[in-house]
């Protein structure tokens, strides 16, 4: 089958794509931002990848055209597939009728936390012997790309379903779909990691997103497992609303019977179930978040018969993801950090990881609000709680329809607002000396800011 994808290099679709071309099909696709690491990857599976979105690309001829959920009407090539009447679908569906139809699919869901928690689970199970197949919204360092199909057969018992492990997202599906992509995967068991009001420009309030997730739990069989954040209020309204499988709750702060906590440091740590000390984890990753999703993939991972004392020795070798905390490099005695974090609380844990890595030392946080949500303004007066670990703050406001610098008055001095990449950089340039950490945060390319920061603070050395 030749597929010709529509928002090729959005993480979803992109792995989506790596999956394709393993399974022997022919694919190409199309995207109007093209920036790694996901085109870096696409190129390296051969994969055409035409820039933009023109209606002349009819002409391929593919048996089907599957539609990222960036693609919205008024889309040149799209109109010119609805006039043809040309066969399309979403990503989430594809992926259903084509990669998870019997599979034991383990879906990690939550409004933080999805990418880092979907690798770990991916990995333990790996380390396990288990060959599972994996689509990551993300590049897990462990494996060096974002999916892959797995070993359906691996010498299984007859009726033991072949593990996949996806990252579940709650945002909509397609322009022509408007559920959320995650109630596509038919799970039989699902991490509810947490909850927040997030993706504004299409949930109107939290209780919209509940609803959503209580959709997810409407798919999960009675024999599956349901892996839930025992601090997360919404996530009970959530079951509140109606539950069929077990539950099993992790992160409790006190002692729970049945559940998973944990005792120690985020970067060593006891796994208890209620007072019963199973496993331990020792690794390089700092932050409690970090706690949290080691304990969920735990769980979820015993639910395909791997025991918690193995899957914590597994977490000892676990990489983390690109786009985490990872250092991009160093240049005059700075290191310049990159980071996904987009939301407030994800800003806010991940400057605290730092904080907790660094010490005293000081960090310049760089930011851009650019998901849909931040766009709208929606949480901007959480931005000064977000970046209050930080020494400093450097926002790029371009593009921007609220006041950057109205919302970060709080902070006073201790934040710069800029509205280009070339301004932004000179002023952390200008403010940057030897032992410094800069920690730049988006949700896309950043206009290559972490190149140019390293270029500049070279030659200002």
């Amino acid at each position: 089958m030749h597929i010709h994808i529509l928002g090729i290099c959005g993480t979803f679709m992109g792995g989506l794509a790596a999956l394709a071309c393993e399974a022997g099909h022919r694919v190409t696709g199309c995207d109007a931002n093209v920036y790694p690491p996901m085109s870096d990857q696409l190129r390296a599976l051969g994969i055409e990848l035409i820039e933009g979105y023109g209606a002349e690309q009819l002409a391929l001829q593919p048996d089907l055209f599957v539609v990222g959920n960036v693609v919205s009407r008024g889309n040149a090539l799209m109109e010119a597939v609805l006039d043809a009447g040309a066969a399309y679908t979403s990503g989430p569906q594809w992926l259903a009728d084509h990669v998870l139809q019997g599979r034991h699919v383990l879906a990690v869901a939550g409004t933080h936390g999805k990418t880092t928690t979907t690798s770990m689970l991916a990995w333990i199970l790996e380390q396990a012997g288990l060959q599972p197949g994996f689509l990551v919204g993300g590049v897990p360092l462990n494996f060096g790309v974002s999916a892959r199909l797995g070993n359906v057969d691996a010498g299984r018992p007859a009726g033991v379903r072949a593990p996949f492990v996806i990252e579940a997202d709650e945002y909509d599906t397609a322009f022509f779909d408007k559920r959320s992509k995650f109630v596509h995967y038919r799970p039989r068991t699902a991490i509810l990691n947490n909850l927040e009001l997030d993706h504004a420009d299409i949930f109107e309030n939290l209780a919209a997103i509940e609803r959503q997730f209580h959709h997810l739990v409407r798919t999960v069989p009675a024999s599956g497992r349901l892996v839930v954040n025992a601090r997360e209020e919404a996530l009970q309204r959530v079951l509140d609303m109606g539950c069929w499988s077990e539950v099993l709750r992790f992160g409790a702060r006190k002692e729970e019977p049945g559940a998973l906590r944990a005792r120690g440091e985020p970067h060593a740590f006891d796994v208890l179930r209620g007072s019963l000390k199973i496993a331990r984890v020792e690794w390089s990753l700092l932050g409690e978040h970090n706690q949290l999703n080691a304990l969920a993939a735990i769980a979820a991972a015993e639910h395909v018969g791997v025991a918690p004392e193995r899957a914590a020795r597994a977490l000892a070798s676990f990489e983390n993801v690109r786009r985490r905390l990872e250092l991009r490099g160093q240049a005059g005695g700075v290191e310049v950090y990159d980071d996904f974090a987009h939301h407030p609380t994800a800003m806010r844990t991940t400057v605290n990881g730092l904080r907790r890595k660094v010490g005293n030392e000081r960090i310049l946080a760089v930011f851009e609000p650019r998901s849909n949500t931040m766009k709208l303004g929606t949480m901007k007066a959480l931005l000064p709680w977000s970046l209050e670990e930080a020494d400093l703050a450097f926002c790029h406001s371009g593009g921007l329809g609220w006041n950057a610098e109205e919302a970060l008055a709080p902070m006073g001095r201790q934040a710069v607002v800029c509205d280009t990449i070339d301004k932004l950089v000179a002023r952390v340039v200008a403010a940057a000396r030897p032992g410094d950490h800069v920690l730049c945060m988006s949700n896309g390319g950043f206009g290559g800011v972490h190149a140019r920061l390293l270029e500049a603070l070279a030659a200002k050395a």
